[in-house]
């Protein structure tokens, strides 16, 4: 999943980089509000971590502009502690959740695994397709009961096409979803970590639709 965090102070936001890179996303940082409305705008991203004091263009009006432009992307804004007035601006800005700061780590990311959830349709925190179990709160896959291992690129994309299940999904969004801005979108990565998952779970886990993209169905469905 790939999440854009709009803080302009240089420390929390490094720090809040590196603890979502550590959780498995795919991670854009923008150090003020027109930077980070400019990339909300013309990106693709599973969620966002707004700031709401942020230079050039405050928090609020980054996320009203946002959603005035379309932009239905969760966001999950950070407030100063106690500020009951910038939670409630806020959430009718158009935020769907909020944490104030100071704030645990584990609060944030369990804050937005849920959000990226809700928005795709998913309320539990386990992934399943058929026996293939996807754990997102400990990062754990099974099938069958039995563990398997996957790399951290190939967790991504079975995460997403989990998130996703049902649905077609094009190696363009693929790559826009489970990569930073940074990263070389003429790859053909995705190719091989299909072929790798489907090594680890199965030749029929992941559907080529040619031309289109790939799907994840459930096989009960």
């Amino acid at each position: 999943m790939r999440v854009l965090i709009v803080e302009d102070e240089p420390n929390l936001g490094q720090q809040l980089k590196n603890t979502l890179e550590g959780a498995g996303y795919a991670i854009d940082l923008a150090v003020d509000g027109e930077e980070g409305h400019f990339l909300g705008s013309t990106e693709n991203y599973d969620a966002v971590v707004l700031d709401l004091g942020l230079p050039e263009i405050d928090g609020l009006t980054v996320l009203d502009r946002w959603r005035k432009e379309g932009k239905v992307m969760p966001v999950l804004v950070l407030t100063a502690r106690d500020s009951w007035s910038d939670k409630v601006a806020g959430l009718d800005a158009g935020a769907d959740d909020y944490v104030a700061k100071p704030f645990q780590s584990e609060e944030l990311i369990a804050r937005l695994r849920a959000l990226i959830r809700r928005a795709s349709g998913n309320a539990s925190s386990e992934l399943t397709a058929g026996d293939i179990r996807l754990d997102t709160r400990s990062g754990k896959v099974t099938r069958a009961g039995e563990p398997v291992k996957l790399t951290a690129q190939e967790y991504k994309l079975l995460s997403y096409l989990l998130h996703h299940k049902g649905k077609v999904v094009s190696r363009t969004e693929l790559i826009e979803h489970i990569y930073d801005q940074d990263f070389d979108r003429d790859s053909n990565t995705i190719e091989v970590f299909v072929t790798r998952i489907r090594k680890k779970l199965g030749q029929d886990v992941i559907t080529t639709i040619r031309g289109l993209g790939y799907s994840l169905e459930d096989p009960d469905a």
